[in-house]
């Protein structure tokens, strides 16, 4: 089957979660019979809405599909909704791409890859950075293993969810490139959260001082998007703190057998880890900023997000 940008290709989405309802939704927006499963029926329901079949199982979805993709929330996921009994395995037909977006294990891509090459489906690891706002303004940045001839095939699908659609390399090569964006994002978040900490024990308005040092060389995507949102006390998540520990779990252990030190990962995940026995692991990964404040002894101005 070939992939295309014309509106025939028939879509497979299995995960519709904060992440994965927006780009299923932008391929049906798109003109793509697209059929959806996810574990409960009502988070599709918009989807459904919009003229998406609902399909019972992930086999099902992949059924007659010409592209499938997976958005779930962990490895294990993955290795049940792909290579479980009444997985995509299982439905994809002969010809088919299966895409998985979700952050997970690189030998996890590499496995799925060689299972899915033995019943003659094309695999490719894409997982995306750009949170809840570049899932809905299809503005990812989607980070691609494979072989480059299916990342030609699906290039124009990708396309319609992200700007930045990038081949790493072969299988896995994706989700490493992942580990690295997850590993800048720990340095990058604990030193956004300690500045901001310190503003307010220095008597400084923490508004004021994102407005200073974001036209300079402290700018940053994280500021600019996590910034406002700590100020105003909105700590929902566009990417939840019990994803993101996951994440690190991933990439600190990979780091590991790389011989690789990883300090910033293994002490966001400390504090990450901290917020999630608390309670806080359905927030926003921005809501690190809290834990800072909790162990300074400073009350947040944007209130506790409890």
């Amino acid at each position: 089957m070939a992939v295309d940008s014309g509106r025939g290709d028939r879509v497979g989405w299995v995960g519709t979660g904060v992440m994965g309802a927006p780009m299923a939704g932008h391929l049906l927006d798109a003109g793509h019979p697209t059929a959806v499963h996810t574990r409960t029926r009502e988070r599709a329901q918009d989807l459904l809405d919009g003229g998406a079949a609902w399909a019972t199982s992930p086999a099902e979805a992949a059924r007659d599909a010409d592209v499938v993709g997976v958005m779930v929330g962990s490895p294990q996921d993955v290795r049940e909704v792909v290579l479980g009994d009444d997985g995509v395995l299982a439905g994809a037909s002969q010809g088919a791409v299966l895409i998985d977006f979700t952050t997970s294990d690189p030998r996890l891509s590499q496995e799925v890859h060689a299972a899915a090459a033995e019943q003659g489906v094309a695999a490719l690891d894409a997982p995306v950075s750009g949170g809840d706002v570049g899932a809905r303004e299809a503005r990812l940045s989607i980070m691609v293993g494979g072989d480059a001839e299916t990342f030609a095939r699906a290039r124009p699908l990708l396309e319609r969810l992200g700007r930045s659609v990038v081949l790493q390399g072969p299988p896995g090569a994706g989700q490493h490139t992942k580990i690295v964006n997850q590993l800048l994002i720990a340095g990058i978040m604990l030193g956004l959260g300690e500045g901001l900490v310190y503003a307010v024990r220095a008597g400084l308005d923490p508004g004021r001082v994102m407005e200073s040092v974001a036209g300079g060389a402290a700018g940053s995507w994280s500021l600019d998007t996590y910034g406002p949102r700590m100020l105003e006390g909105d700590f929902d998540p566009g990417f939840a703190i019990e994803h993101y520990t996951k994440d690190l779990r991933i990439a600190r252990s990979t780091a590991d057998e790389l011989g690789i030190p990883a300090g910033a990962a293994a002490q966001a995940a400390e504090l990450y880890e901290s917020l999630d026995e608390r309670g806080f692991g359905d927030r926003g990964i921005h809501a690190l900023v809290l834990e800072l404040c909790r162990r300074a002894g400073v009350t947040w101005p944007g209130g506790p997000g409890e």
